[in-house]
């Protein structure tokens, strides 16, 4: 009998605050809509997502799960760096919530992350595409250089300033990262070279001003080399073949403590020649995964779905717009109504730009982002303004808006007025 290496992808976000921009992290959404499974040298792999976990025992604990699966382990790590602002300037990786003042309390210390991934026992990597403030940016410069921000954890990635308004979309490194993974060295082996593909994708990336390169330790086997598995097998023929169906990214969730995933080999590619999956091929399946409870697995899928329209389009296109009306209805289908009510705005205000008032998607959209306000209970307040500037745009829509004015002034709950219209699911 065989024995089969299983591996373990571990996606950590460690984003501060999640109502950050359109995205709450789309770096992070980016590397898990990228089909990680593939990219890990293992014959089975674990694919675990924690996009908003809550609390640093939480997250360790998530860590040495992770840690314990013997074969390789692959740690993506995205977010921001921060320390203490009083007592101590050990780096913390934030959490939602963190903010220098608590960060000692609601963030990962960064050295229990090396501390667990030093115990593990098979070939590790820690890859980082991160921010780091003030505060935290000398700690950073002086650990990269000493080593101390590896601890004899293979490590590389970047650090970058934060940025004064949040990034719509993936930072550079990760995505050049991903399109280098996802094509592959044609003239390597089984299994990439990681300072070569982390040179790759610096080149490709072009380092910004106070960008702080992290690049320590030789990793074991970890990445999987797509080209080579792909001159193993036939190719298969393009998509438009009649019968054929087209392959779909592979789920990515955030399991419960101690998750059961089936295997998956690592070596069954999608062609690095196909085409992505057009709209109306991925939303079948992001509905199947959402009415079957599979909420985290759907959210990534229309993340990635939404990160290539972003680069194709433009963030200001209709398909990018579309995008964010999917992710607002898989969000109200998750019950997060607070988070769906501020898609549909966003995707509302869009359209009204795009078209005008008399756009009655524009129409249908505010209509939906007030359902949703109506059930977003104590995070109501917070985004009645934005819904009674859309509907202040909207002909015909000055009774709605004097419900929300009234709201405002205390006169009335959003729970007390009348429903505009339940939203249906996307199709």
């Amino acid at each position: 009998m065989v024995d089969t290496v299983r591996g373990c992808v571990l996606l950590l976000d460690g984003t501060p605050d999640r109502r950050r921009g359109v995205l709450p992290n789309p770096t992070a959404h980016a590397a898990a809509g990228a089909h990680p499974r593939r990219f890990l040298a293992a014959d089975a792999v674990d694919v675990v997502q924690l996009p908003a976990v809550e609390g640093p025992q939480s997250a360790l604990a998530y860590l040495q799960h992770a840690a314990a699966v013997p074969g390789p382990l692959l740690v993506w790590v995205t977010g921001r760096l921060m320390v203490p602002a009083r007592r101590g300037a050990e780096l913390h990786l934030a959490l939602p919530g963190s903010t220098p003042a608590t960060v000692r309390y609601t963030g990962l210390p960064w050295a229990w992350l090396l501390r667990t991934l030093q115990a593990h026992a098979g070939p590790v990597l820690l890859l980082a595409d991160l921010e780091a403030d003030e505060a935290a940016r000398p700690h950073v410069i002086s650990g990269a250089a000493s080593g101390e921000l590896a601890q004899g954890v293979p490590l590389f990635g970047v650090v970058n300033p934060v940025p004064p308004v949040p990034a719509r979309e993936a930072g550079p490194y990760t995505r050049a990262l991903l399109d280098a993974l996802q094509t592959g060295d044609p003239h390597a082996g089984p299994v990439l070279d990681v300072p070569t593909l982390h040179q790759r994708a610096l080149l490709a990336a072009g380092a910004g001003p106070g960008t702080v390169p992290l690049q320590w330790g030789t990793p074991g086997p970890v990445l999987a080399n797509v080209a080579a598995a792909a001159r193993q097998r036939p190719r298969p023929e393009p998509w438009g073949t009649p019968g054929q169906v087209p392959p779909q990214p592979a789920p990515v969730a955030a399991p419960a403590p101690h998750p059961d995933p089936g295997p998956a080999p690592a070596s069954r590619p999608a062609p690095v020649a196909a085409p992505a999956p057009a709209q109306e091929d991925l939303l079948p399946v992001i509905l199947a995964a959402a009415h079957a409870g599979r909420h985290n697995e759907a959210a990534a899928m229309a993340a990635a779905g939404e990160q290539q329209a972003l680069r194709r389009h433009g963030p200001d296109s209709s398909e990018a717009g579309l995008w964010v009306e999917v992710r607002a209805d898989l969000a109200r289908m998750a019950g997060d109504h607070a988070r769906a009510a501020g898609l549909w705005m966003t995707a509302a205000g869009r359209r009204l730009d795009r078209s005008g008032p008399a756009d009655a998607e524009a129409l249908e959209a505010v209509k939906r982002a007030h359902y949703c306000w109506q059930h977003s209970g104590g995070e109501a307040l917070g985004l009645a303004p934005v819904l009674l500037a859309l509907w202040e745009r909207i002909p015909g829509g000055e009774e709605a808006a004097g419900h929300v004015r009234a709201y405002l002034q205390g006169a009335d709950g959003p729970e007390g007025m009348q429903e505009e219209v339940p939203p249906t699911a996307v199709h």
